[in-house]
This record gives structure tokens, C-alpha cells and sequence, in this order.
């Protein structure tokens, strides 16, 4: 990764250089100076990620799994992904989105995107999300698993009901201290950000694609202007999914597991049905079905997160 840091600070003294050649070209002059200060502020931030990196490769620990149920319950990371049934998944996974969102703002919860990769129009393919505030992780917990949606989507002419899903997962964010990542684990890539943001974005490599090798597991960040940002979030990102990843290996018997909690979080379980033909969302977990579907995914969560915390109520 560090010698990825060098090359990135090689291009840029390479851009920095071709602009400051511009500065006395009296139509270009101005755009390259605003370009030259640009270049010198990401200049400056890898050049403190490889000194920061260089300092963490000192270090030889390997990924640790003690202590790591340790974990900070004021800040989850969500991630919505569609899974089966085409455009009508991408759409409902949207909906989830927008249900979560307006459930974080009712909490006053703070939120911040990380990654998103985007279908049609109003379709998500996957999104990320960091959510910060009170007993953001305990209350979400719970809803990692399949979500299946049953309705007549626009599209369908002859009125007949589809079955799609969309994948959540909710991670808590987990400190360098409970998951220590060994840098040379990691094949690091920036990349020109396809997003939103200005075009800042489209000139300079801020987005990150992180690998941690001995897992293959594999993290995107873009949403963020500056390259360091992304980074940080990556790597939280990282530590989160290693920590999953630990916490799936010490469960052992998943079946025990699941009369000791509501779910285990499998993403493999179907956790969810949201019927709208008859106006109803079941809990498969609880075996408990709510009747106001419109108001639950406006964001009117409180009943089935308060239910998912006290199942035996």
C-alpha cells in the first residue's frame, strides 16, 4: 500500500508541474492555479497517510479476536444491498433505504454515506451507510437478514404479484484497538470517484478500494472528497467486517445461538416479509405480523425494534 501512496504523490508532482506551466497563459492561468491548490492539498494528505501507514507497519500484530465483542453501541455501520428479482429488488432496496433514513432522522440520528452503486432510476444496488447517535447499534442489530417484499410492481401490466429481496447487514463500528489490521495484509487502490462531489472528484484519485489478503475480504469508499477521508472510513469499514467474521467463527452452533437472541443475523435468513397487497409486515423471527405497512416504511420502526429487544414481551 505504501508504495501505491509514493506513486500517487509521483502523479500529482506530475500534474503540479504541468499546471504551474500553465499559471502565465493568460486564459488558462487561473483555472490552473485553482487546479495547482487542489493537487497540493491531496499532495499533502498522502503524503500523511504513507508516513501513518509507514509508522503502522512497524507493528507485526495480526488481526486480533480478543476482546473484540467490545464494541461502540452509539455508531452502526448498514448496508443494503438488492439481491433477487431484477429491477423490482434494486427498487425495494431504495425503499429500505428510505426507511431506515427517515427512521434515523426521527431518532436524530446523524448519518453519513460511504459507498453507493446505483441502478435505474430510483434503484439501489448497494449502499453503505454510517449512522452515529444513542443506541444506534443495539436498536439495528436486529435487522441484518433477508427483507422480502410481495407486491404488484408498475411495471407488471397484468396485475400479478411479485417476490423480490434485498440483503441488510448492520456491523457496529469497531476501534483499531479491538481489530488491529497488519498493513501489509492490505493491497490498497485509489481510484477517479463516479459519484457526486464536484470535480474534484473526477480529476484526482480520491476513491479507495481496500483488500485485506488473507480474508479476500474487499471494501469501497467514495463518497468523500479527500482520498484520506475515504481511507479511514474504508479501514473502519474493514475492522467491522473482520470483527463479523470473528463473531461468526466463535458463535460455533448457530442454532444454540438463535435461543439465546432474536436471529443470528445469517444473511441467509429470511427475517422479513413486507406483503402489500395485504397491507402487512411480518416478523418471521417473532412469528408477529403489524398491519400498517405505509407508516413502518415511512420510517414508523419503533414498534417491531422494540418488539425485536424484548421478544419475550
Amino acid at each position: 500500500m505504501e508504495d501505491y501512496l509514493q506513486e500517487q504523490i509521483k502523479l500529482i508532482n506530475q500534474k503540479l508541474e504541468e499546471n504551474k506551466e500553465l499559471l502565465s497563459d493568460p486564459e488558462l492561468g487561473a483555472l490552473a492555479q485553482a487546479e495547482i491548490i487542489e493537487l497540493e492539498k491531496q499532495k499533502e494528505e498522502l503524503q500523511q497517510s504513507a508516513s501513518t501507514s509507514e509508522v503502522a507497519s512497524q507493528n507485526t500484530s495480526e488481526v486480533s479476536s480478543e476482546g473484540i465483542t467490545r464494541v461502540n453501541p452509539n455508531s452502526a455501520l448498514l448496508e443494503i444491498r438488492s439481491a433477487a428479482g431484477g429491477d423490482e429488488a434494486g427498487l425495494f432496496a431504495g425503499d429500505l433505504l428510505r426507511m431506515y433514513s427517515r427512521y434515523a432522522t426521527s431518532k436524530k440520528w446523524g448519518m453519513e454515506e460511504l459507498d453507493r452503486n446505483e441502478g435505474g432510476l430510483g434503484q439501489i444496488k448497494e449502499i453503505i451507510l454510517k449512522i452515529t447517535g444513542k443506541g444506534v447499534f443495539p436498536a439495528l442489530k436486529h435487522e441484518s437478514g433477508v427483507h422480502r417484499v410481495q407486491r404488484v410492481p408498475k411495471t407488471e401490466s397484468s396485475g400479478r404479484i411479485h417476490t423480490s429481496t434485498a440483503t441488510v447487514v448492520v456491523l457496529p463500528e469497531v476501534s483499531a484497538r479491538e481489530v488491529f489490521i497488519n498493513p501489509g495484509d492490505i493491497e490498497f487502490e485509489a481510484f477517479r470517484s463516479g459519484g457526486a462531489g464536484g470535480q474534484n472528484v473526477n480529476k484526482v484519485s480520491t476513491a479507495v478500494r481496500l483488500k485485506h489478503i488473507p480474508s479476500g475480504i474487499v471494501v469501497t469508499c467514495q463518497t468523500e472528497r479527500s482520498q484520506l477521508q475515504n481511507r479511514e472510513n474504508a479501514l473502519s469499514l474493514l475492522r467491522s467486517k473482520l470483527w463479523e467474521m470473528e463473531q461468526q467463527k466463535s458463535v460455533g452452533d448457530i442454532g444454540a445461538e438463535r435461543h439465546a437472541q432474536v436471529g443470528s443475523g445469517d444473511r441467509s435468513e429470511k427475517i422479513r416479509t413486507y406483503n402489500y397487497p395485504q397491507n402487512r409486515i411480518t416478523d418471521h423471527r417473532l412469528n408477529k405480523s403489524w398491519h400498517n405497512l405505509e407508516s413502518i416504511l415511512e420510517g414508523n420502526l419503533d414498534p417491531i425494534i422494540t418488539a425485536l429487544q424484548n421478544p419475550e414481551v
